[in-house]
């Protein structure tokens, strides 16, 4: 009695009239899920992998598809298939060069310990004052970097000898090993357990780093700090960081600032704010100021009857932005200070001048009428 056998589109998950590439994208992802290498010992995986590459066989090629989708199978002459076990076709089939080629290998060569290799990045905490912040500096800091071994200068060797190519991997840093299966020749990518993946034998290892071909040094690096970055911001200084690997690019210094307070001064951004105390005189009357900024001390005339609240603005005192021209402002916020402490006579003074200002508050008075109103 002839065995039943799936659908191939059913296996594969598409329809009668899907196209090549519906077809080839359907067996991938079914291929990647159900291969033997990535399922070890699952043999209902191992039923599965060959079940859709039996079908993938069969309908990725224009001629066998159509015999196929006329008979039901590939051959009409001889049932399922053109070869023994009704899954022909599969003795010289290497599914590891298959495999590979879809989805890069197992260890392809991005994954060679040998390849070069770019280097670590250092994070270092930089404490700025509020003015040099502002306005940038130049600063020192200290690195714990790991550069190249200064006795055998990175090849990991000592002196007077050097590495030699890894014989067993001809300097890849892995093996191929091929082996066959009843679907046909399995080709796999190993490290190279001789040289561990490094592609080269040192026989005699530097005394210095132990054949490492790095070590750590303490260094003194110069730091620009932009003018105008703000607090927990990060810069960075490129290629300044832990040496890359087999000749790789080095990493980055990323630096994070932390800003003191201002005693007068509370920053938003590119704005800077603070609050100035007035007498009632000034306020009433108007003044001379002198204002602190962070540049200095300037003159601004306060306009009588100046309110306490009321906030003016000093453009271009602010902070500049990182890497621009652009400045912001600073806004003043000004607080009517009450006096304390009066004496006698102060006291009759400030009431028989209420009693004269009597009306002169507006905003005394628009209060009190929106009382009565209520």
């Amino acid at each position: 009695m002839a065995e039943q056998r799936r659908d191939y589109y059913e296996v594969l998950g598409v329809g009668k009239s899907a196209a090549d590439d519906d077809i080839k994208k359907a067996y991938r992802k079914l291929a990647k899920e159900n291969h033997p290498d990535l399922n070890p010992g699952d043999k209902a995986a191992e039923a599965k992998f060959k079940e859709i590459s039996a079908a993938y066989e069969t309908l990725s090629d224009a001629d066998k598809r159509a015999r196929y989708d006329r008979y039901g199978h590939v051959d009409p002459q001889s049932g399922f298939g053109g070869g023994a076990a009704g899954y022909g076709g599969f003795e010289d089939f290497d599914l590891g060069s298959i495999f590979e080629s879809f989805f890069g290998g197992f260890g392809g060569s991005a994954a060679r310990r040998n390849a070069p290799q770019r280097g670590d990045s250092i994070r270092v905490s930089l404490h700025l004052t509020f003015e040099e912040a502002v306005f940038g500096c130049s600063k020192e800091i200290t690195l714990n970097r790991i550069e190249d071994c200064d006795k055998c200068r990175g090849s990991g060797a000592a002196e007077g000898t050097q590495a030699n190519t890894c014989t067993s991997c001809n300097g890849l840093g892995q093996v191929k090993t091929v082996r066959r299966t009843p679907l046909g020749s399995m080709q796999t990518v190993e490290e190279c357990k001789v040289c561990n993946g490094r592609g080269k034998i040192i026989k005699t290892p530097c005394t210095e780093c132990k054949g490492v071909g790095l070590a750590r040094h303490k260094v003194a690096v110069s730091v620009n700090v932009p003018a105008g970055i703000d607090n927990k911001q990060t810069f960075s200084l490129r290629g300044q960081g832990n040496a890359g690997i087999n000749g790789g690019p080095s990493g980055d210094v990323l630096v994070t600032v932390s800003i003191a307070p201002h005693k007068l001064f509370t920053r938003d951004g590119t704005a800077l704010h603070c609050e100035m105390p007035v007498t009632f005189a000034q306020a009433a009357l108007g003044a001379e100021l002198e204002v602190p900024t962070i540049d200095g001390r300037v003159r601004y005339t306060l306009p009588e009857g100046t309110q306490s609240g009321a906030t003016f603005r000093l453009k271009g005192k602010g902070v500049p932005a990182v890497n621009s021209k652009a400045r912001g402002d600073q806004f003043v916020h000004i607080f009517v200070e009450v006096p304390t402490n009066l004496t006698k006579k102060q006291k009759e003074m400030i009431k028989e001048f209420g009693e004269q200002a009597r009306g002169q508050n507006p905003k005394n008075k628009s209060f009190w009428d929106k009382l009565k109103s209520t």
